[in-house]
């Protein structure tokens, strides 16, 4: 008997309970195990906790925005890539989320369109199997 490989780990974090479940459903549909999380506080609380393959981040949230919890990752020394998720279409938050290691920033609201396939991208570029 050959053991099933384990599913993709993606961590969700967004301040709206609507699109973590809106989110949590696409991914769980498409094969992920998600943990969602309503704040960069929260997820920095548990990431070094257990195996995470990708991170998906809101760009707006209270308290912390997605940036500053990308760059808090990477000097957490997490290595799992981040997905960035954004409603503010806006090169310059392209262009600081790239230097916090964001591998790909996913506009909303059509991110049923096109999410799986970044988030499989930033899997591939960083090693992991999708």
């Amino acid at each position: 008997m050959s053991a099933t490989p384990p599913k993709s780990v993606i961590y969700v974090v967004d301040d709206d309970q609507g699109v973590l479940g809106s989110l949590r459903f696409l991914l769980e549909t498409d094969g992920f195990e998600v943990r969602t999380f309503r704040s960069g506080a929260a997820l920095l609380d548990s990431v070094a906790e257990s195996r995470v393959d990708c991170i998906v981040i809101d760009y707006k949230m209270p308290g912390m925005n997605g940036i500053d919890l990308a760059n808090r990752l990477r000097e957490c020394n997490v290595q799992a890539p981040v997905v960035m998720i954004t409603g503010y279409p806006d090169e310059s938050i392209s262009n600081r989320a790239a230097a916090a290691g964001v591998r790909h920033v996913v506009l909303k609201p059509h991110l049923e369109d096109s999410l799986v396939i970044h988030i499989r991208g930033a899997m591939q570029e960083n090693g992991a199997s999708a």
